[in-house]
């Protein structure tokens, strides 16, 4: 296990804070404004972790635990999902309990940066959405390796920026303008909220951070064979890879 950190990180935060008030009506705004494209991307995610065949899966980010349900529903594996968002773990179990999913789908409050299982004790590992909201995203990458045992699939979903000229700059119109505004209408001051912080996190994420330097904390983690898709000109960015026998 790690050594315990604080959870007070300025990722942390951010993470409670931009996302309090918006547990009740977060899958069905995340479609709305993303044009449908998010369920699709999270398709894709649940995808390569049912190709491996896993009996056991750990969901990192689970929010209100729509991919967690959704790799249960196709792989009939255990799944325990971890979020640090009290709020959304308690929408998310009334979804599992909806779905009477109760007895495939653990959701436990945690962090990606110190997660509280033992090494190697999951078949696959899926987080969506996170590394923007950890002060050190290697550190949670390799956190999550160590769960995961030799031979077994890690997959994610990222928000991403449009490389192409023509997408970024309708892609830079959108997140800055249109979604602040759109999530304002159809949720109120909280995904007015997301809408502008989304707006400046994810640029700036990969200004820091990027796609070369994600590829290389995966390979540092121990995968191998790692690679990535960019899903709808590049809005979204999935990423999966194996982890090796060896260090």
């Amino acid at each position: 296990m790690t050594t315990p950190r604080t959870t007070g990180s300025p990722g942390n935060r951010a993470a409670r804070e931009v996302f309090a008030g918006l547990p009740p009506r977060y899958d069905r705004l995340s479609w709305l404004l993303s044009f449908g494209q998010d369920r699709r991307w999270r398709r894709s995610v649940v995808d390569r972790v049912a190709g491996a065949q896993p009996r056991s899966v750990l969901d990192v980010a689970t929010g209100p635990a729509g991919v967690a349900l959704a790799v249960a529903r196709r792989t009939g594996a255990t799944v325990v999902g971890v979020d640090l968002n009290e709020p959304m773990l308690r929408r998310g179990r009334r979804n599992v309990e909806a779905a009477d999913r109760t007895g495939e789908v653990v959701l436990v409050a945690g962090r990606a940066e110190q997660l509280p299982f033992p090494d190697a004790c999951f078949d696959a590992v899926c987080f969506s959405y996170l590394l923007r909201y950890v002060d050190e995203p290697a550190e949670a990458i390799a956190e999550m390796a160590r769960c995961l045992r030799p031979g077994g699939t890690m997959a994610s979903l990222e928000f991403f920026v449009p490389p192409a000229a023509g997408w970024h700059a309708a892609w830079r119109l959108y997140v800055s303008a249109v979604l602040p505004v759109a999530g304002w209408v159809a949720g109120g001051n909280a995904w007015w909220r997301v809408g502008r912080f989304l707006s400046q996190s994810i640029p700036a994420h990969y200004r820091q951070y990027p796609l070369d330097w994600h590829v290389r904390a995966w390979e540092q983690a121990g995968f191998r064979d790692v690679g990535w898709q960019l899903m709808s000109r590049g809005g979204g960015l999935v990423m999966w890879g194996t982890k090796g026998a060896g260090p």
